[in-house]
């Protein structure tokens, strides 16, 4: 693996030939290395990334995972699986052969999870936990897909963390009215306004225009904004039954038609509210403490409209309709701790099919 000196401009080169995906010979010519040594690395990283065998580099079967995922899943989601990776995989595993890498190792790093603190020095969360570990098993699966990997360590070394919180964090009707009476500017008013009483994602919410506001007082659901990497996007909703058309009541419908009113050249396609998803997590914090309210996330508001209407006696799959869940397991996976009596309930009606003179 020779490197090779460039005298006129005082750098070194990699020069080589090489195999691509599809068995053709392909030549490599890379010029203005400081060093032999980086031109030998780059040659050695390069012929390493086009390896289809286990005995390659993690950090390599990375870059080639995150280029083959990148044709596939959202920019949002690759935004947070490449900070996940880069922070918590690659300075663990990165120098290792993926061959290398046995169950042993999976549980040395597992044990640094399980002892580690953010920033502000509180233990990493249970369900924060499961989503680093499910991401070291998804690349270890792919591994074995593509990479003639024998086995995923990660089954062997166990899951850690748990998929759900113990607790989930939401605000009554009263909390939340109490809240929105601390907001004095009437974007983020309506905002949170139309999050708590629709269960929208933030996404949803900073997406919708005046045209998705309709006449019979409904709201189409149709596009999710986000901003990557400081570049707006406007991507297809979360899953198909996302898209979604649901009834809103009369004064948050009255509200969006006067704030509309109010605002400057208002187009047909253009957004409503202008503001961030950061903007709106600042706000909720920064108010909910003004409040003396429990600290919740904007994404919690959609957990407490699907209390609310839990409380006001709607059944799970009306629930889930509205929600905008791929599946009614979804929903009861996630809220069914919020029916404490189903049980009794059940029992009840089975015992009124034998003795209909108890009702």
């Amino acid at each position: 693996m020779p490197a090779y000196k460039d005298k006129k401009r005082n750098t070194w080169y990699a020069n080589f030939y090489y195999q691509d995906w599809t068995g053709e010979r392909k030549h490599k010519c890379k010029r203005g290395f400081k060093t032999q040594r980086e031109a030998k690395d780059y040659e050695r990283n390069f012929l390493d990334q086009q390896s289809k065998s286990s005995d390659i580099l993690f950090s390599s079967l990375i870059e080639n995972y995150l280029e083959d995922m990148e044709y596939r899943l959202k920019p949002t989601t690759m935004k947070n699986k490449r900070y996940l990776i880069e922070l918590k995989l690659i300075p663990y595993f990165g120098k290792l052969k993926i061959c290398d890498i046995d169950t042993i190792a999976v549980r040395k790093w597992q044990n640094i999870l399980l002892t580690s603190s953010d920033e502000n020095g509180k233990p990493y969360s249970a369900t924060y936990i499961r989503t680093i570990n499910n991401q070291l098993s998804a690349v270890l699966n792919y591994a074995v897909k593509h990479y003639k990997l024998a086995s995923n360590p990660c089954r062997a070394a166990g899951v850690i963390g748990k998929s759900k919180a113990e607790k989930m964090s939401i605000w009554t009707k009263e909390q939340f009215e109490f809240f929105i009476t601390h907001i004095n500017k009437s974007a983020m008013k309506l905002a949170f306004d139309v999050l708590f009483y629709t269960g929208m994602r933030s996404g949803e919410l900073l997406a919708l225009t005046p045209e998705d506001i309709l006449p019979e007082k409904r709201i189409n659901i149709c596009k999710n904004y986000a901003m990557v990497n400081g570049v707006e996007m406007f991507l297809v909703p979360k899953t198909p039954r996302s898209k979604r058309c649901i009834a809103i009541p009369d004064f948050l419908y009255d509200e969006l038609q006067e704030y509309m009113a109010r605002l400057y050249e208002c187009e047909p396609d253009k957004r409503i509210f202008y503001f961030t998803k950061h903007a709106l997590e600042k706000e909720i914090k920064r108010k909910a403490e003004t409040a003396d309210l429990p600290i919740i996330r904007v994404h919690d508001l959609r957990h407490s409209h699907a209390s609310l209407l839990i409380e006001m006696g709607f059944d799970i799959l009306e629930v889930s309709e509205r929600l905008g869940h791929e599946s009614v397991q979804t929903t009861w996976d996630t809220y069914s701790h919020l029916y404490p009596d189903k049980d009794q309930k059940l029992a009840g009606q089975l015992n009124r099919l034998r003795r209909p003179e108890d009702t």
